[in-house]
């Protein structure tokens, strides 16, 4: 009785056969669509030139705050990753980096740098 059983369960477990894949007709495929034909190519170049002219005249620094608020920043988060940095009223620990930022501009600001005005006042 147990090689029946052990045959049994050795049966189940081997994967069904694998069918041979069948093969189907051909499908015709429908012929591909053309293209549009272009409409009027000035105004696509002269949106284009207005766009660069906007960018080009745009410098970008790569910075949003003066280096004054960077170094003011720079501090706070070190505060906060050493465990240093209390929130103002509670005195609660701060952890949320972005926090940290905020404690950092709005300190920037006391000092008198030239910092954008908070968005929330």
């Amino acid at each position: 009785m147990a090689t029946k059983k052990a045959s049994k369960k050795a049966a189940s477990r081997k994967s069904p056969a694998k069918k041979s894949p069948t093969k189907k007709s051909p499908a015709k495929k429908a012929p591909a669509k053309k293209a549009p034909a272009k409409k009027s190519a000035t105004k696509t170049t002269a949106t284009k030139k207005s766009a660069a002219k906007k960018t080009a005249s745009r410098k970008s620094t790569g910075r949003k705050f003066r280096p004054g608020v960077g170094k003011q920043v720079q501090t706070e988060m070190h505060e906060m990753h050493q465990g240093e940095l209390k929130s103002g009223r509670s005195g609660k620990k701060v952890t949320n980096p972005k926090q940290a930022i905020a404690i950092a501009l709005s300190e920037a600001r006391k000092k008198g740098e030239k910092v954008p005005p908070n968005p929330n006042k």
